[in-house]
């Protein structure tokens, strides 16, 4: 609850600038993108382990490649803010100690993240950096199939903030709006993963996740 209302009450915070203003000063783009989400997903930290895992026992999070879309709203011509939307799915297999073994199945992300942005006109090309904070909602995660005949009955993975760093490019086609555009953004973010047989945790880890998220596709400025 806590972190529904603190996203909440940044919403507030954008909407509290003058209406008139933002008309006059801001333009709309819309981006459709392909993205390369490219995570980590090592163990940083073993808090609980009864069941005893292999010692240097390490994980990876797969990449997957999803179409999202990004809304930014322009406050003036070299200030934006801008949010994305999408939904990625990851499985988190062993890599050491557990080679092969599949530990977490079909997590589903949508990685909420609001940035502000500075851009620079360079003539023909539109280069920017922004920075923002980004809170993950994780839904579908399931126990992999390599924990089952351990006696896991369920797998928890907690929402969480972190903060992301952004740079890319626009390039506008002509006087009609349209652009292409390249984006990177690269995200600091810790994940906690819950193992439980029946109401017991039997395996509690901590991830640095930090995945790089990479997008291509093509703009719209209105």
């Amino acid at each position: 609850m806590k972190h529904m209302l603190a996203l909440g009450a940044a919403a507030i915070a954008v909407g509290a600038f003058p209406t008139q203003a933002l008309a006059e000063e801001g333009e709309v783009q819309v981006k459709l993108l392909a993205t390369a989400v490219l995570p980590d997903g090592k163990i940083d930290t073993v808090n609980v382990d009864i069941v005893g895992l292999p010692a240097g026992t390490q994980t990876e999070a797969n990449d997957n490649v999803v179409p999202t879309i990004a809304i930014e709203y322009f406050f003036t011509d070299n200030f934006s803010v801008e949010t994305i939307a999408g939904v990625t799915q990851h499985d988190v297999d062993g890599v050491a100690g557990l080679p092969g073994a599949e530990l977490v199945a079909d997590a589903k992300i949508v990685p909420a993240t609001i940035t502000a942005k500075a851009h620079f006109d360079l003539g023909g090309v539109e280069p920017y950096v922004g920075a923002g904070p980004t809170y993950w909602l994780i839904f579908d995660e399931q126990p992999g199939a390599a924990t089952i005949p351990l006696g896991v009955t369920d797998f928890n993975l907690d929402n969480e903030f972190g903060f992301a760093l952004q740079a890319g490019v626009d390039v506008p086609l002509g006087e009609d709006g349209f652009g292409l555009t390249i984006d990177a953004k690269r995200y600091f973010i810790d994940l906690t993963a819950q193992w439980f047989a029946g109401n017991t945790l039997a395996i509690e880890t901590e991830h640095k996740i930090d995945p790089w998220v990479l997008s291509g596709g093509i703009s719209y400025r209105f």
